[in-house]
C-alpha cells in the first residue's frame, strides 16, 4: 500500500513537472495567438483580459494581400519538395547499394548541407540574374533544392540502408529489375521515412527566409519575406506579425498531425538495423 501512494504520488509530480514545462514551451505561440487577437492599442501592452477582435487578419488580409504569400509559399514548399523527394530518393537508393566514390561521396553530400545558406544565395542570384529567373516562383523552387537535396538525400540514406539486400535479391531473381525491385519492393517500405523527409522538406521550404529575401520581389515573395516587411513609419506592426505567424504555422500544424503516423515510423526506421 506504502508503495502504491508513493508511485501515485510521484506520477502526479511528474504529471504536474510536464504540465508545467509543456506551458513553458507554448508561453510564446499562446501570447502570440493572445496579441494577433488584441486591438492595436492593447497589443503592445501586456493586458490579458481585453475584448477579442480579428482586425489584424482582416488588415493582413486586405492591406498586405497576405493571401497572395500565402499562395506563393505554398506553390514553391510543395513543387520543391516533390521535386526533391524524386531526384533524393533515387539517390539515396544508389549512393547506398552502389557506393559510387567511397565514403566520400557521403562526407560531401553532408559537407553540401553544412554550408551557410548566404554562401549559395549570392552566386545563385547571379546565376539566375542572367537567366532571367529571378522574381519568379519557378526560380525559387530551384534555388530551394541546393539546400533541400543534400539534406534529405543523407537522411534517406539511412532508411535504405535498414531495408535488407535478401528482399532486392528475391524481386531480381523472380523476374524484376532493379528499378522495378526499386519501385515494387524498396520503396514501399522506405515510404515512412520518405514521408517523413517530405514532411521535413517541406517544413524547411516553408521557413526559408535568405533565398526568398535575395531571390523574390513583391509579387513572388513568401510568407517569412512578407512578415519581415510588416513595417512602417511607426515601426512594426506587431498585432499584423502575430496574426501572420499563427496563420503560417497553421497548415505546418495540419500537416504533423495528419502525418504523425508517418513521422515516428520514419524518424525511427533509419536507427534500427
Amino acid at each position: 500500500m506504502i508503495n502504491m501512494t508513493s508511485k501515485r504520488k510521484w506520477n502526479i509530480f511528474a504529471h504536474i513537472v510536464l504540465i508545467i514545462f509543456s506551458l513553458i514551451i507554448l508561453l510564446p505561440l499562446i501570447w502570440t495567438l493572445r496579441t494577433s487577437l488584441a486591438p492595436e492599442v492593447i497589443a503592445y501592452q501586456s493586458k490579458i483580459v481585453f475584448a477579442p477582435t480579428l482586425e489584424n487578419y482582416y488588415d493582413l488580409f486586405n492591406r498586405n494581400k497576405f493571401g497572395r504569400h500565402i499562395v506563393n509559399s505554398l506553390i514553391v514548399a510543395i513543387s520543391s519538395t516533390f521535386l526533391t523527394i524524386l531526384i533524393a530518393a533515387p539517390g539515396a537508393y544508389a549512393v547506398v547499394r552502389y557506393r559510387p566514390g567511397g565514403s566520400i561521396t557521403q562526407f560531401l553530400i553532408l559537407g553540401a548541407d553544412l554550408l551557410p545558406p548566404i554562401v549559395v544565395a549570392i552566386p545563385l542570384f547571379v546565376l539566375f540574374r542572367s537567366l532571367n529567373l529571378v522574381n519568379t516562383l519557378h526560380g525559387l523552387i530551384l534555388s530551394y533544392l541546393a539546400f533541400n537535396i543534400p539534406f534529405i538525400l543523407w537522411m534517406l540514406m539511412g532508411y535504405f540502408e535498414g531495408i535488407p539486400k535478401d528482399l532486392e535479391e528475391a524481386a531480381l531473381i523472380d523476374g524484376a529489375n532493379r528499378l522495378q525491385s526499386f519501385i515494387r519492393v524498396i520503396f514501399p517500405l522506405a515510404a515512412p521515412g520518405i514521408m517523413a523527409g517530405a514532411v521535413l522538406g517541406f517544413i524547411i521550404c516553408w521557413n526559408e527566409f535568405i533565398f526568398a529575401l535575395v531571390l523574390s520581389g513583391g509579387k513572388t515573395s513568401t510568407i517569412p519575406v512578407a512578415l519581415a516587411a510588416l513595417q512602417t513609419s511607426a515601426g512594426v506592426r506587431i498585432g499584423n506579425v502575430s496574426a501572420g505567424i499563427i496563420i503560417a504555422i497553421f497548415p505546418i500544424i495540419i500537416m504533423g498531425l495528419s502525418m504523425q503516423r508517418y513521422l515516428v515510423k520514419g524518424l525511427t526506421f533509419g536507427a534500427i538495423k
